[in-house]
Order: C-alpha cells, then structure tokens, then sequence
C-alpha cells in the first residue's frame, strides 16, 4: 500500500496516519486482509504508517496477513539505486521492517527483484537463518522468471509460495507469451515463456502488481483499443452489478493460475470499488474474458 505521504524523507505526521487508517479500514471492509509492502515504500514510511495503526489497533495484527519485500537499494548520495540480496542486506533490511512495521514477525517475505550478483547459496543462508529465527513465516519472490525461482529453491529446505509479478488486462505479456508460441510476433513478447506453469506445477501462489493498470481502463484511456476495452468493461459491471474494477481483477482471478491481484491504490473510495472481488467469485464467462482479451490486444488472436 502507498501510505506515508510522498516519495521523499520528509516526516509523515497525524494527517497521514489518519489517511492510512481510512484506507486499511476501506480495505478490511471490503474483505481484503493481505497487505502488501516493501520496505522501500514511500522511503519507509508506508511500513512506518502502517506499524502505527497496528500499534493502536489491538488484535488487528492477528487478522490480516503481512507481506513486505527486501533486496532493493535506494539511490543514496553519490551511490545508484541497486539490487542486493546478499545475506547481510537481507537480514539488515527485514530487522528494518519489523521495527517500522511494529510486529514481531512478518508472515510473507517477497525478495523484490533479481540480483545478477547475488549467489543463491548465500541468498538462502539469511532466508533459512530468519525462518529458523521465526522472524518469517514463509518466502517468495517478485519479478522472477521459473530459472531464477528454481535456482533460489534448490538451495532451501521450505518452498517459496509467492511470485508477484506485474499482470493486468494491459500489461499481458504473461498471457501472450503463451499463445503467440511459433509466431513471428512471440520475439516482441519479453514474458519468460513458462514460468506461469512452473509456478502452478509447485504450488507457488502467483501475484499481479498493478493489477488496474493504473486506472488504464478507468478513465485514463489513451488509444482506440483502451476506450473500447474501457466500453466494455463498464458494460460488464453494469450487466453484474459491480465495478469497472472488479471486472479488470475478475479478468485475472478467471485464470486458472487463482492469481491474486494486488490493489496499489491509497483511496479508499478505489479500494472499495474492489470489494466485490474479495467477497465474490468470478463471474466471467469463458467468452466474456475472450472477449476482454481480444478486444485489449486490438487484434484477433494468431
């Protein structure tokens, strides 16, 4: 979630927590209990933010399940922004979390993104070393491919159960990959063919950030195909009795993989307009959800 005020180091105060608390109570409303942070995330305010409304909420640590990710390194001074999943950062940066977010324990940690440096053996020992600490209840990855999953697994003894990766009605390379196999158009499609069947061969949950599309189908529409799609999916919440944007989460949680969307949003009016996905089950059609696909691509299927 983006709590915490802005991308920058200035101090969030009363007026973000406040805003923070609307948007968890927005979301616990509409059956959402997964949140998901990073310890990056508005420079470490939005765990800060968010450790606060635990701290004056008692027992709503016990309801909801808390995800926070490691191995990003922010630009600083002269240094560049970095990946980093040595053993030391990682730990480093989960004792981090857990003081911001005011919890003993986080119960999924994601390692946010690849490191071309990173010697998985190492990367394994701080995973097991906080496993074993119960500092951390379970693992997972985001913006993995299945190599780079497998390769982290064969070095530890608990499976990882989560792979966020960016999937939405318009960013559908994930979707393409698979069907534009033997195609001259598969060599523009730059999804890792076959880590979407990894994931569902071994049990590992698939996540999608950005799964609105930053309001792509919502009113900020920029091309011919977007405005037809966006038509559509306002004809289907209607026909429903929803929201556009449960739609665009129904068109991914149709997908047998059981993906599970991730809502970035920090208002409350737009989380709630996701409720109906968390408390009801996909309602699309097999020709409905063709019919979304095909009418995003702009073009028929190969």
């Amino acid at each position: 979630m983006g709590l915490g005020g802005g991308w920058d180091t200035t101090p969030y105060g009363a007026t973000e927590i406040k805003e923070a608390e609307a948007d968890v109570e927005a979301a616990l409303d509409s059956g959402i209990t997964v949140f998901d942070h990073a310890d990056i995330y508005r420079h470490g305010k939005s765990e800060a933010v968010f450790g606060e409304i635990l701290d004056r909420a008692p027992g709503l640590r016990e309801r909801i399940v808390l995800q926070t990710k490691c191995g990003i390194r922010l630009a600083d001074g002269d240094l560049p922004g970095m990946y980093d999943l040595r053993s030391e950062t990682i730990v480093r940066q989960v004792e981090g979390s857990l003081g911001r977010l005011r919890t003993d324990f986080i119960d999924v940690l994601l390692l946010h993104r690849p490191d071309p440096l990173a010697d998985p053996e190492d990367t394994a020992r701080a995973l097991t070393a906080l496993h074993r600490q119960k500092l951390v209840r379970a693992f997972g990855v985001s913006n993995m491919s299945a190599a780079q999953i497998a390769l982290l697994q064969a070095h530890l003894d608990f499976p990882l159960v989560a792979d966020q990766l960016e999937m939405s009605l318009h960013h559908r390379d994930w979707l393409e990959a698979g069907v534009l196999v033997n195609t001259p158009e598969a060599a523009n499609v730059g999804f890792p063919l076959g880590t979407l069947e990894h994931c569902r061969a071994n049990g590992i949950r698939i996540q999608a950030w950005s799964a609105l599309a930053r309001g792509r189908f919502t009113g900020l529409e920029e091309t011919p195909a977007e405005r037809a799609t966006a038509r559509l999916v306002s004809s289907l919440a209607e026909a429903k009795g929803t929201t556009p944007e449960t739609i665009l989460l129904w068109w991914l949680q149709r997908h047998p993989a059981r993906i599970a969307p991730v809502i970035g949003s920090a208002r409350p009016e737009r989380i709630r307009a996701c409720g109906d996905a968390a408390r009801r089950e996909p309602e699309l059609t097999h020709e409905e959800w063709y019919g979304l696909w095909i009418t995003a691509r702009g073009a028929a299927l190969p």
